[in-house]
C-alpha cells in the first residue's frame, strides 16, 4: 500500500486515509464483472450530491441492504422492501435514490438481455479498452467527458435514474473505463497494464 511519502493520487488521504485501500486495490482497475459494475453503478448513483467518503463508509451496509449487489434480486424488490430500506440508517435514506437503485437493477437486466452482459454494453463506449489519460495534477481531472456524456444519454434513454454525466464519469473512473490516476501514481502503470484484461 502507498504511504504519503510515495508518489500517489492526493484524494486517497481523505478521511484519515480510509480511502487508501480503495485507491490502492480497486479504483481505476478495469472491471469486466457485471455484479461489480452494478455495485459501482449503485454506489455512484447514491453519491449524487454527497462525497465519496460518505458512501464508502456505508459500502458494507449497502452490500447487505442490496443483496450483495445482485441485480436479479434487487430487481425483485417490492415497494414494501423499499419502505423497509428507508428505515436503514446504514444507507442514504433518500426515497428517490433507493427507488432508483431498484429501477436501475431492472434496467440493468434489460441491458444484459440485449447485449449478453452489461460489461459488453458499457465497454462499447470506450471501444473495449480503457481511455488512458495523462494528468499530472488533481485539478486537471475533468468531471465529465464526451464518453460519459454519450453513456449518460444512452442510460437515461434506457430508463436508468441518477446517471448524469458526472455520476457516469465517476463510474467510468472507478470501473477502469478511464485511467485517471495521476501519471506519477504507482497505480497508473498497474491499471494501464490491465487495460486489455
Amino acid at each position: 500500500m502507498a504511504t504519503k511519502g510515495n508518489r500517489s493520487c492526493d484524494w486517497q488521504y481523505a478521511g484519515s486515509g480510509e480511502l487508501i485501500p480503495y485507491h490502492d486495490q480497486e479504483w481505476g482497475m478495469p472491471v469486466r464483472d457485471d455484479r461489480k459494475q452494478f455495485e459501482f453503478l449503485t454506489l455512484e448513483s447514491a453519491q449524487a450530491g454527497l462525497s465519496w467518503i460518505t458512501i464508502y463508509r456505508k459500502r458494507e451496509a449497502y452490500r447487505q441492504a442490496f443483496a450483495d449487489f445482485d441485480p436479479e434480486k434487487v430487481a425483485r424488490f417490492t415497494e414494501k422492501r423499499i419502505e423497509k430500506l428507508l428505515l436503514n440508517p446504514g444507507i442514504v435514506r433518500n426515497r428517490l435514490k433507493v427507488a432508483a437503485a431498484v429501477n436501475n437493477a431492472r434496467r440493468f437486466l434489460e441491458v444484459q438481455e440485449e447485449f449478453g452482459t452489461f460489461t459488453k454494453y458499457i465497454w462499447g463506449f470506450v471501444d473495449g479498452r480503457p481511455k488512458i489519460n495523462r494528468w499530472k495534477r488533481m485539478d486537471q481531472l475533468p468531471a465529465t467527458s464526451k464518453e460519459s456524456d454519450a453513456l449518460s444519454k444512452d442510460l437515461k434513454a434506457r430508463g436508468f435514474k441518477f446517471v448524469g454525466s458526472t455520476i457516469v464519469y465517476a463510474h467510468m473512473q472507478a470501473a477502469g473505463l478511464v485511467n485517471d490516476h495521476l501519471v506519477h501514481c504507482f497505480r497508473y502503470l498497474e491499471c494501464q497494464e490491465r487495460r486489455g484484461c
